[in-house]
């Protein structure tokens, strides 16, 4: 089992940057594929970065293609999301997951089995 802290979330306006942090302990933090959803009020989790065990492989959703960069550092267990030029649309709750797999970036909330509590991202226009 691990245990996942999110952290770097707050109050950024439109157009500025964030970084979340993901602190993770219990097993071994590079036997696990992470990632970050985002669930906003009335709308379902979802699939917004992803990296492999090492963090060679990533994956990114649509919208963050460009403008969010996953990064992870084992030695430290930590797992980041740098988010730039967010907007309105970007405001949601931000949890960090380990996945079942470790060189798989999935992209699917079962595939998950691990969650953090969360950490508010809010943009003001």
């Amino acid at each position: 089992q691990v245990q996942l802290v999110e952290s770097g979330g707050g109050l950024v306006q439109a157009g500025g940057s964030l970084r979340l942090s993901c602190t993770a302990s219990g097993r071994r933090f590079d036997d696990s594929a992470m990632a970050w959803f985002r669930q906003a009020p009335g709308k379902e989790r979802e699939f917004v970065a992803g990296a492999s065990w090492s963090g060679a492989i990533t994956a990114y959703a649509d919208s963050a293609k460009g403008r969010f960069t996953i990064s992870r550092d084992n030695t430290k267990n930590t797992l980041f999301l740098q988010m730039h030029d967010l907007t309105a649309e970007d405001a949601a709750v931000y949890y960090c997951a380990a996945s079942k797999y470790r060189n798989c970036v999935a992209q699917k909330s079962p595939d998950y089995d691990e969650w953090g509590r969360g950490t508010q991202v809010t943009v003001s226009v």
